[in-house]
């Protein structure tokens, strides 16, 4: 079975939530970025020992927080030996708006994956575009290069759509298939 870590940052619980649903699914652990931008204890061996790493990150002014910035910025030195190639990388965001170009945030995570020369891994889901479409439909949000989810700013991190935490757990078991069958 492939090990996989969620190394994420939230600032209000939304993320954490979507992160918890994201590991449901696949089986992974959760690596959090406290509120300074650092891992926990033994987060990094984590990391290294991971077959996949999932990032997320809260999309604040169309970007990752600037608490995953640092955590992307102190990986340099994993990066400088290469320790991370050929992972698996997956990632997810959650936003206030149903935009809030939460796209840029994914590439982001996105770009940060390919300079450690990783793998990427996608939704592989349709979205929820019909005219019979509801917002607590899977993938309502529309989202191919990751889990995107939408939480209004005044909502409670119990109050994010069940779609999108549904949408969030199938994305994780995706991840984790995808990475059974590499490291399999």
């Amino acid at each position: 079975m492939a090990k996989i870590a969620v190394v994420f940052h939230s600032g209000y619980g939304h993320t954490l939530r979507v992160a918890q649903a994201v590991a449901s699914g696949a089986g992974a652990e959760l690596v959090p970025i406290d509120a300074e931008g650092n891992l926990p204890a033994g987060g990094w061996e984590t990391l290294a020992a991971a077959d996949a790493i999932i990032f997320g990150s809260p999309t604040y002014m169309g970007s990752v927080s600037w608490q995953f910035k640092k955590f992307a910025d102190a990986s340099s030195k994993v990066w400088g030996a290469q320790a991370w190639k050929d992972k698996l990388f997956a990632g997810f965001t959650n936003s206030a708006t149903m935009n809030g170009d939460k796209l840029s945030t994914l590439h982001y995570l996105f770009t940060l994956a390919m300079q450690h020369s990783g793998i990427w891994v996608g939704t592989g889901m349709m979205p929820s575009n019909s005219k019979a479409a509801q917002r607590n439909d899977v993938n309502y949000v529309g989202s191919f290069a990751g889990a995107m989810a939408q939480t209004p700013s005044d909502a409670s991190p119990d109050e994010i759509p069940p779609g999108d935490l549904e949408t969030a757990r199938l994305f994780g078991e995706r991840v984790a298939k995808v990475a059974g069958r590499i490291v399999g």
